[in-house]
């Protein structure tokens, strides 16, 4: 045998022995079998609001496998999930799923995916175990026959579509469901403190023991909490109670209104400490209290002793109680009587402030401003200082003795004239 045909023969035994790796391979049993669980805890509060991740798996098997010489294999194996569509909804539980139902493609038996929806359970929501039901549409390849054409080989595949649905058990925890029912404030004015009257409901379901009210300061809002915590005991579902907390309202706030937070901390029926969820409320804050000088300049002498007469008035919008006026005597002024008490002065009321100042006799000929400011006390007690403002005093020349005696002598000719003539005319 020469070496041509020695070669023809071993390439055909190859191509022989090399026959079975061409072979088809079909799967005659198995189908998908899908299953959710929640990946994490299924414990949540009334009004959280979450991701939740549902695992969904396949666990389909392929039993039998049958490999058919010169055949081809199916694309498909039957327990292949294709084009899988899930999609939660709240069923009859106290939620709310925000996420749509989303495309989740092929899951091959035996493996699994993640798809993640958004949930919020509502704030009333009743402790309890509630179902979500999880629809999961897909299909798979039912089956297939290889069928022989003159050209090529062929398979044919029969495809289902199926839809299931699943419960996803989703717990929801006994809570305190804050309600605020009724908010008012009183004497709270721009820099002064006040009260903040709060009505507070448990709208929820759990039975709160030890329970505190507390005040959050919004960290944009110009109110300082000033006592910001009230016990109030057992606070059992549908409980009402009425709070008083004192509140400061900052020297740079306005008249408007501005938030707040308050929560309540608690302890449940199981011992454990939590805390409700803060609600905001609206605290309007009144315009400061303030003062102006409306008397007119204070005239003085140089080397005299005066008596400077000033009226204040409040033109804030709050009663200051048990004010006192002061001034600062400065150079050329002195006084040991700079000071004077005013009493309690509601907006739009004046009241006179009289102080003995010296000038000193050299003191220039011009107009001097002193600082004044008003002490007093807001409506609860705390002592509060008004803005400076300045009283206005005119130093002017006196006049001169000589200038005066003429004065008198003209007086005095004039009236003597006026009797001369008046007696004449009698006489006659």
């Amino acid at each position: 045998m020469d070496i041509r045909k020695l070669i023809l023969l071993s390439l055909f035994m190859m191509a022989v022995l090399t026959v079975p790796a061409l072979a088809g391979t079909e799967s005659l049993y198995g189908k998908p079998e899908l299953s959710a669980a929640i990946s994490g805890t299924n414990e949540f509060d009334p009004g959280d609001e979450f991701t939740l991740p549902v695992i969904i798996s396949n666990n389909g098997l392929n039993t039998v496998i049958q490999l058919t010489p010169f055949s081809l294999s199916p694309p498909d194996d039957p327990s292949l999930a294709k084009l899988v569509e899930a999609g939660l909804s709240a069923g009859s539980a106290p939620v709310t799923v925000k996420s749509e139902s989303q495309q989740i493609g092929d899951i091959p038996g035996g493996t699994s995916t993640t798809v993640n929806f958004i949930v919020k359970i509502d704030k009333d929501a009743p402790a309890g175990t509630y179902d979500l039901p999880l629809t999961i549409t897909y299909t798979y390849a039912d089956w297939t026959s290889n069928e022989r054409d003159v050209s090529e080989n062929m398979i044919r595949t029969g495809y289902l579509t199926k839809t299931e649905t699943m419960h996803i058990p989703v717990k929801v925890t006994s809570d305190v469901n804050l309600e605020i029912e009724s908010a008012s404030s009183e004497h709270l004015n721009i820099g002064t403190e006040g009260y903040l009257y709060l009505t507070l409901r448990n709208a929820g379901h759990e039975k709160a023991t030890n329970a505190v009210a507390k005040l959050v300061q919004d960290s944009s809002s110009p109110l300082i909490p000033a006592d910001g915590t009230i016990y109030i005991g057992d606070f059992y579902p549908g409980d009402v109670a009425n709070v008083t907390f004192k509140v400061s309202a900052s020297d740079d706030a306005e008249v408007q209104t501005y938030p707040v937070g308050v929560y309540v901390e608690y302890k449940k029926a199981n011992g454990e400490t939590a805390d409700s969820d803060t609600e905001t409320v609206g605290v309007p804050v009144g315009g400061k209290i303030d003062f102006a000088i409306i008397s007119e300049a204070c005239v003085a002498h140089p080397g005299e002793k005066a008596i400077l007469e000033v009226t204040y008035k409040n033109i804030g919008a709050a009663t200051a109680y048990n004010a006192q006026s002061r001034i600062s005597a400065v150079d050329p002024f002195t006084s040991s009587d700079d000071s004077a008490y005013l009493g309690d002065l509601a907006p739009g009321e004046t009241a006179v402030a009289r102080y003995t100042v010296t000038i000193d006799s050299e003191a220039t000929i011009k107009q001097y401003g002193l600082d004044s400011e008003i002490r007093y006390r807001d409506a609860l007690d705390n002592s509060q200082i008004s803005d400076t403002m300045k009283l206005t005093v005119n130093i002017e020349e006196a006049e001169s003795i000589t200038g005066l005696i003429v004065l008198a002598v003209v007086v005095i000719v004039l009236i003597g004239a006026g009797y001369y003539i008046y007696r004449k005319r009698k006489a006659q």
